[in-house]
């Protein structure tokens, strides 16, 4: 059974942002369901941040619209917005106690003491710091002052809680253990979240739906799963996974595509390309087989294996010499140097055309 759309809680209608001549944001529109965990993900320079920052009333909208639950709040002060925002530096008060920390804006509102503590007790339960109320954040880890950074947002009771790279100061270890904690919060309060991130782990693992962004535009919104599976051009399928999908060069010709004289299987196409464009064919790590004996393949020669346990990546060149990573978790492990014959699935492959857009 289909679920029944969300509501919107946050929406943006052709959000345009220049500097001077230099135009950055081009045209963005984007539509959050409440209660929804929406991740910007995108390389540096993208404007993620940059959109954010609108969202949260920190850089004003050049053209365009925001509201949040139907109101439009495009031209409203930050405090108006009911929004709440983690910052990547946290921007605790280092004289203040945890305590003071999260109250301090509940106070500047003028908010009644005893609601105050109520919030403020409400937050430190749900974040576990309750037996740091009374430290200063120059006493405390760096996970420990993010969650003190995230209390401050939750006692606020915003419509939209908005985090800018919160984790991107915590060590590897640590990352992982927050990013647990923070879905852990969106499924116990049911906010709408909207997160930036360059770590496409974060939004692959956090999110309901991903937003891809490149120079300012979306290319493609989706859940994780068909952003990974079902990529709307060669920079989504290349930025989304880790290793990158491989990207190959060839032509296109009848069942398949020619890379110099082999022919790798192609899926079928509603519109092909015509006989002999110039074409790229996609396929993910994982879906590449080593060939067994006896079996068909493309020969290739591994120049380097890369031993990490559970998975092994093999990172190999093709006869006519573009090269192709594969994710091996067979008990034979080829040697650098070694001759194999690789299997192209066609069911797991793709087909785009020379500039970029996904053939289907």
């Amino acid at each position: 059974m289909a679920t029944e759309p969300r509501p919107a809680s946050l929406t943006l209608t052709d959000v345009r942002k220049s500097f001077g001549s230099l135009a950055v944001i081009h045209g963005v529109d984007l539509s959050i369901g409440e209660g929804e965990f929406v991740v910007f993900v995108g390389p540096s320079g993208c404007g993620k941040s940059t959109l954010l920052r609108m969202i949260a009333g920190l850089e004003e909208v050049t053209e365009g619209e925001i509201a949040i639950k139907g109101r439009d709040v495009t031209d409203l002060d930050p405090s108006d917005r009911g929004i709440a925002m983690v910052f990547q530096s946290y921007a605790l008060y280092p004289h203040m106690s945890v305590r003071d920390n999260l109250a301090f804006g509940l106070k500047m509102s003028r908010t009644d003491a005893a609601e105050i503590e109520r919030r403020v007790a409400q937050a430190s339960s749900i974040l576990k710091i309750d037996h740091l109320l009374d430290r200063r954040p120059g006493q405390l880890s760096g996970g420990q002052r993010q969650r003190v950074a995230i209390g401050r947002a939750i006692v606020r009771k915003p419509d939209v809680f908005l985090f800018d790279e919160p984790l991107s100061n915590l060590d590897a270890e640590l990352r992982v253990s927050m990013r647990i904690e923070i879905a852990r919060l969106h499924r116990d309060l049911g906010n709408t979240m909207v997160y930036v991130t360059h770590d496409q782990t974060e939004a692959m693992t956090l999110a309901d739906r991903i937003v891809i962004l490149r120079d300012g535009r979306i290319e493609q919104v989706g859940t994780p799963r068909q952003v990974y599976e079902d990529p709307a051009n060669t920079f989504v399928a290349g930025f989304i996974g880790s290793p990158r999908m491989n990207l190959l060069e060839g032509r296109w010709t009848a069942g398949g595509v020619l890379l110099g004289e082999t022919l790798l299987p192609a899926p079928a196409l509603h519109a092909p390309p015509s006989e002999g464009a110039s074409v790229k064919f996609g396929i993910r790590p994982e879906h590449i087989r080593i060939a067994g004996a006896g079996q068909d393949g493309v020969p290739a020669v591994v120049e380097f294996s890369e031993y990490l346990g559970g998975t092994c990546f093999l990172y190999c060149r093709l006869a006519e010499g573009q090269s192709v990573t594969i994710e091996n978790r067979g008990e034979a492990q080829p040697e650098n140097g070694e001759a194999v014959r690789l299997v192209f699935p066609a069911a797991r492959s793709f087909v785009f055309e020379a500039g970029g857009l996904r053939l289907r």
